[in-house]
């Protein structure tokens, strides 16, 4: 499996307490720090999740934590279970908006938050 690298961009804010998990990547993504992933079902890997899929993918779960190249091959890596985000460095898929990746996250009631930042 390939590596992936972490880059520092401030994505993080407040002082939500900041929890990481390891998870499989699917392969023919290269992805950043901060883009909002959903699960495929079928597989338990993680794409960047698009509102208008129909495989769980569509449905975002949790946030990269660090850049992620799976151009070639599925790679494990660090994602955000647990923290508050800068809205303005998520990276979202078609479909989205931090409003929907917000409101996702609440009725999952899962840990993670969206917030704008002025």
């Amino acid at each position: 499996m390939a590596e992936a690298t972490f880059s520092p961009n401030d994505l993080l804010v407040s002082d939500v307490p900041v929890i990481t998990r390891n998870v499989t990547i699917a392969s023919g993504q290269n992805l950043k720090r901060g883009a909002v992933l959903g699960n495929v079902t079928a597989s338990d890997k993680h794409i960047l999740s698009a509102s208008a899929a129909a495989d769980g993918s569509q449905t975002p779960v949790l946030v990269l934590a660090i850049d992620c190249d799976a151009s070639a091959a599925d790679v494990v890596a660090a994602v955000y279970a647990s923290g508050a985000f800068d809205a303005s460095k998520l990276i979202l898929g078609a479909g989205h908006t931090a409003a929907t990746v917000e409101a996702a996250f609440r009725k999952a009631g899962a840990p993670l938050y969206v917030r704008t930042l002025k």
